[in-house]
């Protein structure tokens, strides 16, 4: 399993924006990991928010398409999360994940589709 670990949380005003990292170490990152962004906000489940399978194919939940933007730097072993007109409701604990041969479309169906997980780092979007 990779270490992850992310960074890049904090306070930001509606309509902001903010970049998240998620460096992992152990392990290369490389093409044949899924990488995942998910967050959970207090009292809810955790959600998935964007995430890129193994062959390549992205999927963003419908609350943050077109603000939100999922990326990757194998060279640098970190992946990214560009959040942009943040808004209220997207305060949460925003975690990144990792999953070697997830292929198809379906990564963000379920948080136990991922097994290498980064502690999270907190996002507050408040005026």
């Amino acid at each position: 399993q990779l270490q992850l670990v992310e960074s890049g949380g904090g306070l930001v005003q509606p309509g902001g924006s903010l970049r998240l990292s998620c460096a992992a170490s152990r392990f290369t990152l490389v093409d044949y990991y899924a990488i995942g962004w998910f967050r959970q906000a207090p009292g809810k489940e955790r959600e998935g928010v964007s995430c890129r399978t193994s062959g390549g194919r992205t999927n963003y939940a419908d609350s943050v398409k077109g603000r939100f933007t999922i990326s990757r730097d194998n060279a640098k072993n970190t992946v990214y999360l560009q959040m942009d007109s943040l808004k209220p409701e997207d305060t949460a604990v925003y975690y990144c994940a990792a999953q070697a041969f997830l292929y198809g479309s379906t990564c963000l169906d379920s948080t136990r589709f991922f097994d290498s997980w980064g502690q999270g780092t907190q996002v507050t979007v408040s005026s």
